[in-house]
C-alpha cells in the first residue's frame, strides 16, 4: 500500500496501473498491461545516426507472437540508420527496454510504444551505437569515482504559426510570458502532459525570451525543462520529448524547430544540461553550503574537454551563429555561480538559511527541507543539434576526468569568473580565457586532438569519432560566419538547410 500510495500521482498510465516504478517493470508486465488494457499494437522505438528516433511498428496477432517480439526483438538495416555500419554486413537486432513503456498518445489504435537497444549479429550491445555509448560513459564514470552521473535537459524550441495580430508580445521579451501575450502555453501544457504520460520527469516549463514576427508568421520561443535523473533516463526523456513536441505540433498545424538559429539579432535556441553527482542517494555537489570538491573536479574536466564537446552539442553551421558574445550564449572556456556569460553555470542554489516558505506563508510550520538535493551545475553550450546520448556521454566523460586530473581543483580556480565577460571593463579578464570552437570544423579539430580521452575506458569507439570527425569537416565551413557576415539571403539559406536538425 506504501508503494500504490507513492505512485498515485504518477501520470505514466503504466506505473498507474501495475504499482510499480518502470525501472522494476518486466516482460511479464507487459504483456499483463497489453492484455488488460486493449493495446493492439506495439512499436519499438531507436535513435539512428540523424539523432531522430525510428519507429517500427507490430501487430499484436497472438500472445505467442507478442512474447517472440519481446524477447527476441527484431532485425533492422544498420546501414540503413547509421552511416559507419556498411551494407554487406549491415543486420541488427533491436531488442526493447521494458523500462522505457508508454501508451502512444498519438495512436488511434491504442498502441504501446518502448525504445530499443542495439545488437550486432553476436548478440552483443552495438559498440558504436549512441545510446550503447552513454551507458559506457555512466559506467565509467561509477567505476573511476564511485558515485552515479545524473543529467536532466533544458529544451528550447520556437512554436511557428500564422499571427493574429492580436496582443502582440514585446520582441525578444517573452521570458515566462502569460496569455494572452504568449500564445502557445495551452499547446506546451499538452506538450508537458504527453510527456510525463511517456515517463519524463519534468521540472517545469515556460515561455522563453524569444519572440518576434515575420512574413505574417509569428515565433513564440518556448522551454521544457526536466529533473536530474540518471543520465541514460536522461537521454531518453529527451528524446521522446522531442518526438512528442513534433507530432503534437504537426496535429495542431504549427511548425517546430530546436534549430540553434533561425534569424540574425533574435534569441538562439540552446540545449542547456544540468548535472549532478549522487553517491548513496545524496547530492554530492554541496559541502557545508559551498561548492563541493567534487562538483569543483568535475567542473574542471568539463573546462579541459570543452572544446571537443562542442563536436557532439553543436553539430551544424548554425549552431556557431549562436555562440557569439552578447546572446547569453557562451563563447569562452570559464564557469561562475549565477552567471550566464559563462560556460559552465552554478544556478542559485537555495544556500540560504532562511525558510522562505514561512515568510510566504506565515501559517506554515518550518520544514527543515533538505534543499542541497537541488544542486546542479549547467553546460551551456549545447544546441538542439545535438546527438543527446553523444552529448550526455561526452559530459559524463569530461566529469571523470576532472577526477583524473591531478591538478583539477587549481584549473577550477583559473578559470572560475565572478563578472560578466563580454563588458568593456572585464576585457582583460575575456582576454584571458580560451575561446570555444567557431565553426564544425574547428570542433572536428579539438575532438581529434582530444579523442584519446573520449576513448578511453572503451566509451567512445575509434569507428564512432572518427565518423563524428569526418561528418563536422564535411561541412567545409571554418570561415563561413565571416563569410556571411551581414549577408541575409545566405544566413535564410542556411537556416532552411538545417531548420529541423535534431
Amino acid at each position: 500500500m506504501i508503494m500504490d500510495k507513492h505512485l498515485s500521482l504518477n501520470p505514466n498510465k503504466l506505473v498507474a496501473y501495475l504499482h510499480k516504478p518502470c525501472n522494476e517493470f518486466t516482460k511479464a508486465d507487459i504483456i499483463g498491461y497489453i492484455r488488460d488494457n486493449g493495446i493492439r499494437m506495439v512499436n519499438f522505438m531507436y535513435p539512428a545516426g540523424d539523432g531522430r528516433l525510428k519507429t517500427l511498428n507490430f501487430v499484436i496477432n497472438s500472445e505467442a507472437y507478442l512474447d517472440a517480439i519481446l524477447t527476441c526483438g527484431e532485425r533492422v538495416d544498420g546501414s540503413s540508420l547509421f552511416p559507419f555500419i556498411e551494407a554487406g554486413s549491415s543486420d541488427l537486432y533491436v531488442l526493447p527496454r521494458f523500462s522505457t513503456a508508454f501508451v502512444d498518445p498519438f495512436a488511434e489504435i491504442p498502441t504501446l510504444s518502448m525504445l530499443c537497444s542495439y545488437f550486432n549479429k553476436d548478440g552483443e550491445l552495438l559498440e558504436s551505437s549512441p545510446e550503447n555509448t552513454l551507458r559506457k560513459a555512466c559506467r565509467a564514470f561509477h567505476e573511476v569515482t564511485g558515485m552515479e552521473f545524473q543529467a536532466m535537459g533544458e529544451l528550447e524550441y520556437y512554436v511557428i504559426a500564422p499571427d493574429s495580430g492580436m496582443f502582440a508580445a514585446t520582441d525578444q521579451k517573452g521570458y515566462h510570458e502569460s496569455a494572452p501575450y504568449a500564445k502557445f502555453n495551452e499547446f506546451r501544457t499538452q506538450c508537458m502532459a504527453y510527456i510525463a504520460q511517456a515517463g519524463g520527469q519534468i521540472k517545469y516549463g515556460h515561455s522563453e525570451v524569444g519572440n518576434f514576427t515575420i512574413d505574417g508568421r509569428v515565433y513564440e520561443q518556448n522551454e521544457i525543462e526536466f529533473l536530474p535523473v540518471p543520465a541514460e533516463e536522461a537521454a531518453d526523456q529527451l528524446m521522446i520529448a522531442k518526438w512528442i513536441i513534433r507530432n503534437l505540433a504537426y496535429r495542431h498545424g504549427y511548425d517546430i524547430t530546436f534549430a540553434p538559429k533561425i534569424t540574425a539579432g533574435k534569441a538562439g535556441s540552446g540545449l542547456h544540461i544540468h548535472m549532478r553527482i549522487v553517491k548513496d542517494g545524496q547530492n554530492q555537489m554541496l559541502h557545508e553550503g559551498i561548492l563541493s570538491p567534487t562538483a569543483r573536479k568535475a567542473i574542471a574536466g568539463m573546462m579541459q574537454l570543452a572544446p571537443a564537446i562542442t563536436a557532439f552539442g553543436n553539430t551544424n553551421p548554425t549552431s556557431y551563429f549562436r555562440l557569439v558574445p552578447h546572446q547569453e550564449a557562451p563563447t569562452n572556456i570559464c564557469w561562475g555561480d549565477r552567471n550566464r556569460s559563462v560556460l559552465v553555470r552554478v544556478p542559485l542554489g537555495w544556500a540560504a538559511k532562511a525558510d522562505m516558505c514561512c515568510t510566504a506563508n506565515p501559517l506554515e510550520a518550518p520544514t527543515n527541507y533538505d534543499t542541497s538535493q537541488k544542486q546542479t551545475v549547467e553546460m551551456r553550450s549545447p544546441d538542439g543539434s545535438a546527438d543527446i546520448y553523444q552529448l550526455i556521454a561526452g559530459l559524463a566523460v569530461a566529469c571523470r576526468y576532472g577526477f583524473e586530473l591531478e591538478n583539477a581543483l587549481e584549473i577550477a580556480e583559473k578559470t572560475y569568473v565572478n563578472v560578466n565577460i563580454h563588458q568593456k571593463e572585464n576585457a582583460e579578464k575575456l582576454n584571458s580565457l580560451a575561446s570555444l570552437p567557431d565553426s564544425c570544423e574547428a570542433s572536428a579539430d579539438c575532438l581529434e586532438s582530444q579523442r584519446t580521452v573520449f576513448e578511453k575506458h572503451n566509451v567512445f569507439s575509434p569507428a564512432m569519432i572518427d565518423g563524428i570527425i569526418k561528418r563536422l569537416r564535411s561541412y567545409g565551413d571554418r570561415t563561413l560566419r565571416t563569410d556571411i557576415d551581414g549577408n541575409q539571403e545566405e544566413m535564410l539559406k542556411l537556416v532552411n538547410r538545417y531548420f529541423h536538425c535534431g
